[in-house]
């Protein structure tokens, strides 16, 4: 991967939690980075739906034509972010580990589920027939 490698970042416009998180990581500095709410219409939104990838369940990365969803989005994120900053650095130590990402992002997605609750935000539910 190199400084021009196009990143999109699927990620719910909706929630504080996500929005924070991909501003925090900036991988927009050592990449070409694309970010995606995907409670509006867009390609790569369809082209999750149609691989069966669950939006309510987790965000997700692309890169290079790979799509990294819940848990893996995050190692994947952590992976190509910098350590400058104090955040930064336990972030990155923190999802590096595919195991601590495993063990924290259902955590993580159920306080996200309780926030969009609360705030009275629905479901994305892509893959849901309608």
């Amino acid at each position: 991967m190199t400084e021009n490698t196009p990143v999109q970042i699927l990620y719910d416009g909706d929630c504080p939690f996500c929005q924070a998180y991909v501003r925090r990581v900036r991988l927009e500095e050592n990449f070409s980075v694309e970010l995606i709410n995907v409670r509006a219409p867009h390609p790569l939104v369809e082209e999750s739906t149609k691989r069966g990838l669950d939006l309510d369940d987790g965000m997700i990365v692309v890169v290079e034509g790979e799509f990294y969803h819940g848990d893996d989005a995050m190692t994947r994120m952590a992976l190509m972010t910098t350590e400058s900053g104090l955040v930064r650095r336990l972030t990155k130590w923190t999802f590096t580990s595919p195991w601590r990402s495993r063990y924290l992002y259902p955590i993580l997605r159920s306080c996200r589920n309780l926030t969009l609750k609360i705030l009275g935000h629905k479901k994305i539910d892509n893959l849901t027939d309608t």
